[in-house]
């Protein structure tokens, strides 16, 4: 809700020290209830949902026909329910869809947004908060796929261990009563040197290979879900048309990028990309991710330029790499098609 407290760079260190949180932007909460309720979520989204254990964290996604993220989604598996939230902003889609897919599934779907709020933490939970998400970034879950270099993933996330904590809304003075207030730019620039996608990365033709999300959000063999088979497709013929990356950018002009600007080849006109996310990062200094076309060599020359003109000199770490996808081998392997759209449909 707040940017920062004064100073973005020692609020990182406190976060990072677990003397710090951070209050979120508001956020739809859902809770969904009935004896259906794991099945029926495990036939919408991209994850595994039947069968995971009471208090697990689970990322998934609602992906529209053509496999584009509509939503990314944080779920917990309560003993009597499962919470889900996502921002806001992207809330009330969600819960206008899941109620126009009831139809007889004996589910119960309540959006209880008005009574909770979402804190964040790092290195441990809250111990009064009624649920936690803890990030499954990263690692690569059961049914999972990484494209980026599991070395360099887990060497950037090191200290990335995240926790979204479900908090009532009069409960939430009681938590900075003994934490101290961290804005939403320290934790922004932490999850971008951790080389963490989020709402901010996504489009209306996000495909989660582009975010290397078919880590953490995806189960490949799970079976039939709306956009599975372009998921499928893509992962085992063919590429993604675009790429994460994470740009350390030329600090000498002292100011940061805006999300949006363009990314360009150096002396080029033409955009080869867009910002997401941009911050200061106590150590490695201005930082941004950047989903950019997949045919940018992984050693070009980048520059940001803003609408008025602002060039910004970027250099690129490689998220997920050109060659993601295509992991199909038809003639060695002999695999079928169904095989290759990921199971039984």
């Amino acid at each position: 809700m707040t940017a920062h407290f004064g100073n973005s760079l020692t609020e990182q260190r406190r976060l990072l020290a677990g003397a710090a949180a951070v209050l979120l932007d508001a956020h739809t909460v859902i809770r969904v209830g009935g004896v259906d309720r794991a099945s029926w979520l495990h036939a919408l989204l991209s994850q595994n949902i039947q069968g995971q254990p009471v208090g697990a964290s689970v990322e998934a996604l609602l992906l529209d026909p053509q496999g584009h993220v509509e939503q990314d989604i944080h779920l917990v598996i309560a003993e009597d329910a499962i919470w889900l939230w996502v921002g806001a902003e992207r809330g009330q889609a969600l819960v206008a869809w899941l109620q126009r897919m009831v139809f007889r599934s004996k589910v119960e779907i309540d959006d209880v947004s008005n009574r909770y709020a979402i804190v964040a933490t790092i290195g441990s939970p809250l111990a009064t908060a009624e649920l936690h998400w803890n990030d499954p970034w990263p690692a690569t879950a059961a049914g999972g796929f990484r494209y980026a270099s599991a070395e360099a993933t887990a060497h950037a996330a090191a200290d990335w261990n995240y926790f979204e904590n479900l908090v009532a809304i009069g409960a939430t003075d009681a938590v900075f009563a003994d934490l101290e207030p961290a804005g939403t730019n320290a934790l922004d620039a932490l999850r971008i040197a951790a080389h963490r996608p989020a709402e901010p990365e996504l489009d209306d033709r996000t495909l989660p290979h582009e975010l290397d999300l078919l880590a953490t959000a995806v189960h490949l063999s799970k079976g039939c879900y709306r956009g599975q088979e372009t998921v499928a497709k893509v992962h085992n013929l063919g590429h993604p048309p675009r790429r994460l990356v994470l740009l350390h950018l030329d600090g000498s002009g002292h100011e940061l990028p805006a999300v949006g600007d363009e990314v360009r080849l150096v002396g080029a006109e033409a955009a080869r990309g867009r910002i997401t996310s941009t911050a200061t990062h106590f150590e490695a200094g201005p930082i941004a991710l950047a989903v950019i076309s997949r045919g940018v060599p992984t050693d070009a020359r980048l520059q940001v330029v803003s609408p008025t003109g602002q060039v910004i000199d970027a250099n690129q770490e490689v998220i997920v790499p050109p060659e993601a996808g295509n992991v199909a081998n038809l003639a060695a392997r002999g695999l079928t098609r169904k095989n290759l759209m990921g199971g039984k449909g």
